[in-house]
């Protein structure tokens, strides 16, 4: 089975990786295209994969076909292979605010099995999470192939594709609201004297440590922040400040912006 990407950016290396890693296929089996030669040689160098100097190519191969490129550049990309895709192949779209019914329209052919992913960032460190959705003609076990594939860069959860935006904002983008939490910690860890470099592991792994927590005990993040809040301790006055600050009400309305943004693409 060829599995192939249209797109080598970030997330497809990663996706590529994590597929290889957890030896999902293996390297002769995966063909990938890209805009530049410079990206098609790094990946292949990268992964030992097989490269293509057209989509076309590369879709024509494909039993499982990614499609990992820009929202905006997507319905182009699929005008240009719309004829080439094997008719019992699989597309799977990463693209962001394209919902099924636009993919379908897109190819105008009935037969395709059409499936829609959202990964994230983390998956670079087989850390990602992944929303996948499907239209009722995908056949489950075809579903749960690509569930599997996603699987191997972290962890893949189908959700009916009227949350596919609530993804986006809870965890497609998530991780650069993450990303900036962690700046701030060690921004102030450094006014208070600490080195940059050991502000940023102390920071990074008390949020790697206290997502793992939520994950592996089931408990719920408010149990959890009780736990860390001694009476008249430090954390409580911290916590304190974050709540007089409208924390959890800036992360709620980033949510939502991004939610909306998604939904209106």
């Amino acid at each position: 089975m060829k599995i192939g990407f249209i797109g080598l950016g970030n997330m497809a290396g990663a996706m590529i990786g994590g597929m290889l890693e957890k030896k999902m296929v293996s390297p002769k089996d995966v063909i990938g295209s890209s805009r530049t030669a410079a990206t098609r040689d790094k990946i292949k160098c990268k992964y030992n994969i097989n490269t293509t100097e057209t989509n076309c190519e590369t879709a024509a191969q494909s039993d499982i076909l990614f499609l990992a490129v820009k929202p905006v550049i997507l319905k182009d990309v699929i005008d240009e292979i719309r004829d080439a895709v094997k008719p019992d192949a699989l597309v799977v779209s990463i693209a962001a605010g394209r919902d099924l019914n636009f993919l379908k329209e897109a190819f105008g052919r009935p037969e395709l099995k059409i499936i829609r992913c959202m990964p994230n960032t983390p998956a670079l460190v087989l850390e990602g999470c992944t929303g996948v959705c499907a239209g009722e003609e995908v056949p489950q076990a075809d579903l749960q192939r690509v569930v599997d594939l996603m699987g191997s860069f972290g962890r893949a959860i189908v959700v009916p594709e009227r949350l596919m935006d609530v993804v986006v904002g809870v965890s497609g983008s998530s991780p650069a609201y993450v990303f900036l939490f962690i700046e701030a910690m060690a921004d102030q860890a450094v006014a208070e004297g600490m080195p940059r470099k050991q502000a940023y592991e102390f920071a990074a792994q008390a949020v790697l440590g206290s997502a793992k927590m939520v994950l592996e005990t089931g408990m719920h993040p408010g149990e959890l922040k009780d736990m860390v809040c001694s009476p008249a301790g430090t954390t409580i006055q911290a916590v304190k400040v974050l709540e007089e600050t409208g924390l959890r009400a800036a992360v709620m309305n980033a949510v939502e912006a991004c939610v909306e943004k998604s939904r209106n693409m």
